[in-house]
């Protein structure tokens, strides 16, 4: 039997105080210098909305030697770094991304997808925009509480491949964004947090180029200060 002020009791108590008290582990009523020693974003005890995702799912099939994406599709993906020089790099490469979103757009066979996430106050903001020709935009926004950035960026990184791949009639996929080291980390069979996300990601790229062995996924990093704006 755990105290009544055992922490690991405390923590499991999901009941609100019959006496509507703040729970023993709220987020206000630690002290300054309490405060100082977090580093990293926690989840605040009192928030009832807040819930326990899986995030590792290290026995996945795809992250099994010899099984994984990076085997058996290496020539099908490709990354493609912004090494910046000088300023004027910066701008010649901010048109080649937007040159190359407009072209995307004018083939059928092509799906552009742009992604961007942030995290300001706790709050954390998704943005996906898919692009494929003769079509509407597809815009998908997500907004998480206390979630940290890795998650964040991995979830709007599935979610615009989830649509691209579910695509009929599409052979490469162009992803530009701004969280290209966190994309990366999809082709990363070590142990992490948020592997769930990574496997389901696997999983759709498997598919994608398991239909057609010409399909590929192309990944563009765009730095902050560069914008793409594709028109039709």
């Amino acid at each position: 039997m755990l105290l009544n002020n055992h922490t690991l009791r405390l923590l499991l108590e999901v009941r609100t105080p019959l006496n509507n008290d703040l729970h023993h582990l709220y987020l206000n009523s630690l002290s300054p210098c309490q405060r100082m020693k977090i580093r990293n974003t926690v989840i605040n005890i009192d928030d009832r909305f807040n819930e326990v995702f899986p995030v590792f799912d290290s026995l996945n099939r795809e992250f099994s030697l010899g099984l994984r994406i990076i085997d058996s599709f290496t020539n099908h993906f490709s990354f493609h770094l912004f090494k910046k020089s000088s300023r004027e790099s910066l701008k010649l490469y901010s048109l080649l991304l937007n040159n190359l979103a407009i072209s995307s757009l004018l083939d059928f066979s092509y799906t552009l997808v742009v992604t961007d996430a942030s995290i300001k106050n706790n709050l954390a903001m998704s943005i996906t925009h898919i692009y494929i020709h003769n079509r509407d935009v597809i815009k998908i926004i997500y907004h998480a509480v206390n979630v940290l950035s890795t998650e964040a960026k991995l979830f709007v990184i599935r979610c615009g491949i989830n649509q691209a791949t579910n695509v009929p009639s599409i052979s490469k996929i162009i992803v530009i964004t701004n969280l290209l080291h966190t994309t990366r980390r999809i082709f990363d069979s070590s142990l992490y947090s948020y592997q769930i996300h990574v496997a389901a990601i696997s999983n759709e790229l498997r598919r994608f180029f398991i239909e057609n062995n010409n399909n590929s996924i192309e990944f563009w990093e765009c730095p902050s200060h560069c914008k793409v704006s594709p028109q039709r």
